[in-house]
């Protein structure tokens, strides 16, 4: 087994208040498509605040139109079927642009070691390196992902979703 498995962090900012009508399919397709996540192959944990999601999370005060979505899983390829693979996750995130403003860096992708569960702030900073630095072994994509340390390999290049 290996020693690792591969944290994910995205954030969004609303177009419009949280809890502003124009945000009800997305606000409304939280819990099923949460419910696959946490079925689905490689899946370890997820980020939730005092609900079932991390929407009510506010992971920066001075943005409070912030919101951000952690999870761990095994390895790439299983976050990466869940995500550009799952028929209900890509089309809302194909929707996104209803939602939330344009982020140039709005995702990073590392590892962790087994059991460790990621804080908001350790993952608000990998999402800080991957903008200063672009794509390394401490903050990638899945465009560009690295090795394990422990030397697992990743999965090819994939392209993200536009």
């Amino acid at each position: 087994m290996p020693g690792y498995h591969l944290a994910q962090i995205n954030v969004g900012r609303f177009i419009h208040l949280r809890d502003d009508p124009a945000n009800a399919d997305f606000m409304n397709a939280l819990d099923p498509v949460n419910a696959q996540a946490d079925t689905a192959t490689g899946f370890v944990w997820r980020l939730v605040g005092g609900g079932n999601d991390a929407t009510d999370l506010v992971p920066d005060a001075q943005d409070p139109q912030l919101l951000v979505n952690m999870s761990v899983w095994t390895d790439v390829e299983a976050l990466a079927a869940f995500v550009y693979r799952n028929a209900d996750h890509l089309a809302f995130m194909r929707r996104r642009k209803e939602w939330f403003e344009k982020i140039e860096v709005f995702m990073a992708l590392w590892w962790v070691p087994v059991g460790h569960i990621p804080s908001v702030a350790e993952g608000m900073e990998r999402v800080a390196l991957l903008r200063a630095n672009g794509p390394t072994a401490k903050a990638f994509t899945f465009r560009q992902t690295f090795a394990a340390p422990d030397g697992t390999p990743a999965v090819p290049q994939l392209d993200e979703c536009a």
